[in-house]
């Protein structure tokens, strides 16, 4: 088999990638990532030698570097020599792995595909590789192939394999060890510690990474997604010839990450946001939120920041509810053991898929821009409701559904609910208390199309324009920034907001020009934060202080009726947590401080 397709790939490696799905219609790439727009929920995992090393580095905990010391980055957080690196990789021995287990704990979490790291960015692969002898087979006490065992455990559950690879940087092999925005064919030699580690980056590519790549492709069976990761030092051409292999699993699904997307080849199939979901998904592009349960990746023992189970459930809900898939992390330790906070976690998100799968596999993205209570999936004709904050009257307001409905209940136990037309919006009468504390799932069957008026925020009577909290588009672009709609003392505030590179965003409505005084209700952690706001090209700078009274950040033109956007961003220099309570856009004639 192998001997058949040396030929066609000679072929392949000579010719772009772009080949390979360019002659796809629309209705054959849905068909092809059918299977993954069903799934919705998979699982990442993060394992490898580094797991030996549990954080820890001649006995002192690395919590400094690249993601503040994750556990699949030690060796270069701590700049660990090569040979020393690899001495303490020969200690791994995990007697206690099994793989159906693992499996068997995606498949009751109700994960549909597992994407595991079968060679991170230290070089060491969990497979068996001709091309180095860097791997648990050859260089450990443990002598097995792991992606073997894995991918015979996905046959047997029904679970689909997914295979992550770090094509460009690694820090064992000569030439691949790199870390720098070297990317349109800079040089890959910068982040690099140790003479080991020198090399030219095309050797290291021929030699290893396309190679190794041939084998994943080749060796274990159906594989159903390639996750590249960190593409520094790649050019077109260089991407080009580890592109062509995919070519031996057609249907494949790969992501983005391949080549730098500046040169625009190789966008894959996937965006790939890391540890936070974008606000409104990604137009036109399907997408996957890949996600830690606590702050690191790979095993790092003094991590016990974990993300509460409710937490985890509500993100699962809010990927779909914009179209996307959740790709949640475990990080085995060096005896090959799934951490027991991540299995509870998996066995409560698993009791709460079996009761409501039906509103998250094979749904697409909620027709509401918001909603203040929680969030919307949808399959034709049928709008699921994911109420995270129980009305306390029992009156739940679907706010701009015009379609006619036919029917609606709990999904969970079929208990029929009343509804009625209230104008534009609908009215579901529910019980007292919420049958799921963590997400209530009501089923809405739609008679005829569906309608939606996706109404923004508009001026009142005297001309203020309130922006409701729930309305805003929160931008968690820093890496693991967490800011959220929550509450502060009781009251709902936009909380957790300690990235300075997390902004806001309101699209609202004016009725006329004019001047506006930007007001927001807030309490910050201590006076002196800064806030840019913005309205099209009109700007102004805000000091926050503390104090829970409206205060003017400050006064902003809009030029011309219709819809407009509202910004606040922090800058950078002095920001602390800021929790906003409200904010609200006044006309500067009537106004008083």
């Amino acid at each position: 088999m192998k001997h058949t397709l040396l030929k066609p790939l000679a072929a392949l490696l000579l010719a772009p990638l772009v080949i390979l799905h360019a002659a796809e219609t629309p209705s054959e790439r849905d068909a092809r990532m059918s299977w993954w727009r069903e799934a919705r929920f998979g699982m990442f995992i993060h394992w490898g030698a580094y797991a030996q090393m549990a954080g820890v580095w001649e006995g002192k905990r690395i919590d400094a570097g690249v993601g503040h010391g994750i556990g699949e980055w030690i060796m270069y957080n701590a700049k660990i020599p090569v040979a020393d690196y690899a001495r303490e990789a020969a200690k791994f021995n995990p007697s206690e792995f099994d793989a159906d287990a693992w499996v068997r704990l995606a498949k009751e979490a109700g994960q549909r595909y597992i994407v595991v790291t079968t060679k991170h960015h230290d070089g060491f692969a969990l497979f068996r590789s001709q091309a180095s002898p860097f791997n648990i087979v050859d260089h450990t006490p443990f002598k097995r192939d792991v992606m073997k065992d894995l991918a015979a455990a996905c046959r047997k559950h029904g679970v689909r394999l997914g295979f992550y690879y770090s094509q460009a940087q690694d820090w064992h092999h000569p030439g691949g060890a790199a870390y720098k925005n070297t990317f349109n064919g800079g040089d890959p030699a910068a982040g690099r510690w140790d003479k080991a580690q020198e090399g030219s980056f095309d050797d290291y590519l021929n030699r290893v990474a396309i190679p190794q790549a041939r084998e994943l492709l080749t060796n274990y069976g159906p594989v159903a997604v390639f996750w590249w990761d960190t593409p520094v030092g790649m050019n077109r051409a260089r991407a080009e010839k580890l592109a062509a292999l995919l070519a031996l699993q057609p249907g494949i699904i790969t992501n983005n990450r391949l080549n730098n997307r500046d040169e625009g080849a190789f966008p894959g199939d996937t965006e790939t946001p890391e540890q936070t979901i974008p606000p409104t998904g990604f137009k036109g592009r399907d997408f996957e939120v890949c996600m830690t349960m606590n702050d690191t990746w790979g095993y790092k023992q003094h991590d016990q920041d974990w993300k509460p189970a409710t937490d985890l459930i509500r993100k699962l809900v809010d990927v779909a509810s914009k179209g996307g898939n959740f790709l949640l992390n475990v990080g085995p330790d060096a005896l090959g053991r799934i951490p027991q906070p991540s299995v509870e976690r998996l066995q409560a998100m698993g009791r709460w898929t079996r009761a409501n799968g039906a509103a998250i596999y094979g749904s697409s993205a909620s027709p509401f821009a918001k909603l203040p209570w929680g969030r919307c999936t949808q399959k034709t004709g049928t709008l699921y409701l994911h109420v995270f904050n129980w009305p306390q009257d029992g009156r739940l307001v679907v706010p701009g559904l015009k379609s006619s409905v036919r029917s609606a209940c709990l999904l969970a136990g079929g208990e029929p609910l009343r509804v009625e037309s209230k104008g534009n919006d609908k009215l579901l009468h529910l019980p007292a208390s919420a049958p799921d504390p963590v997400a209530s799932v009501i089923r809405v069957e739609l008679d005829g199309p569906l309608e939606v008026d996706n109404r923004l925020p508009s001026p009142a009577a005297d001309g203020t324009i309130r922006l409701p909290l729930w309305m805003a588009d929160i931008h968690n672009t820093g890496y693991g920034a967490e800011a959220r709609l929550g509450e502060d003392a009781g009251a709902p505030a936009i909380v957790n907001w300690t990235d300075p590179k997390t902004y806001l965003a309101w699209s609202f409505e004016a009725a006329a020009p004019g001047s506006y005084e930007i007001v927001a209700t807030l309490a910050s952690a201590k006076s002196g934060a800064k806030l840019r706001l913005q309205i099209g090209k009109e700007s102004a700078t805000a000091t926050l202080q503390d104090g829970l009274s409206p205060v003017v950040l400050g006064r902003l033109a809009i030029p011309v009726p219709g819809v407009h956007e509202l910004t606040l961003r922090p800058i950078a220099a002095g920001w602390q947590l800021v929790l906003l309570r409200s904010i609200t856009l006044r006309p500067a004639q009537t106004s008083q401080p």
